[in-house]
């Protein structure tokens, strides 16, 4: 395999970065040649694509991991975090309902599925792991928009609204009042709006500082799931979840 193709390339690159460490923060090319044992010409390559990426920065003549990479990192911490609290609240809730529950994060203007738990009676949801779907067109979109910051509400609404299904909400004004409902009430509803013959109903898990981190639902097929039937469980999961988020973000008394 050419030491170009997009493996290769990979490899090259993150053998650079896991050359520096906590203790040694900033390295000049001398020492990451010595680390990484790449060609001159290689290193230079590699080099010039990481700062290009901005997940090194330049800084006379030395290298050091960029703010991006530490904001990634935390990401993936915080996402993590997200998952050990949230299990057992969305397992608690696939065994009340028995239907499809997922727990969503957004990014951007859409929805990200980061948990999916379903079961023999799962609905044929379009969601999967690390998929995504626009704001507008889900419960648990609308929810995370509805709670949004003003700037990211804005970028949504500007559109244009993608349409998923027959039903998905491609008018701003009706989505403009659909997301005021839900801000008020703390729980949304999908209708047949990212696929047909799906319903769904989702609430908003709140952080320490009261910021909207996740969404937790509950979905299933049109002719069987009635979704007011299970607000109330699904409200009460991500409630279960918020205050545990809070609890483990405050510091210990000693």
């Amino acid at each position: 395999m050419s030491d170009d193709a997009p493996s290769g390339v990979l490899v090259k690159a993150l053998a650079v970065l896991q050359a520096f460490t906590v203790e040694d923060t900033t390295l000049g090319f001398a020492e990451l040649q010595r680390r990484t044992d790449f060609a001159k010409s290689t290193l230079h390559r590699v080099l010039r694509d990481l700062v290009a990426a901005r997940l090194l920065d330049r800084v006379q003549g030395r290298y050091r991991l960029s703010g991006l990479v530490f904001e990634l990192g935390m990401r993936a911490s915080v996402e993590r975090r997200l998952l050990e609290v949230a299990t057992p609240f969305i397992e608690d809730l696939y065994v009340r309902t028995h239907e499809l529950v997922h727990l969503g994060t957004r990014e951007g203007t859409e929805v990200v599925y980061v948990a999916k738990i379903g079961g023999h009676q799962q609905a044929d949801s379009p969601s999967r792991l690390g998929g995504r779907m626009p704001l507008h067109a889900t419960a648990l979109g609308k929810v995370l928009l509805a709670h949004a910051p003003a700037d990211v509400r804005e970028a949504a609404l500007r559109g244009p609204l993608e349409r998923k299904a027959p039903r998905t909400i491609t008018h701003v004004d009706i989505l403009t009042r659909q997301l005021s409902d839900i801000a008020a009430s703390g729980i949304a509803f999908e209708y047949e709006e990212s696929a047909v013959g799906i319903v769904c109903v989702a609430a908003g898990i709140f952080g320490p500082t009261d910021e909207i981190v996740a969404a937790v639902s509950v979905t299933g097929r049109v002719h069987r799931l009635r979704p007011a039937r299970y607000a109330s469980s699904v409200r009460a999961a991500a409630a279960g979840i918020s205050a545990t988020l809070g609890r483990r973000a405050k510091p210990r008394n000693h």
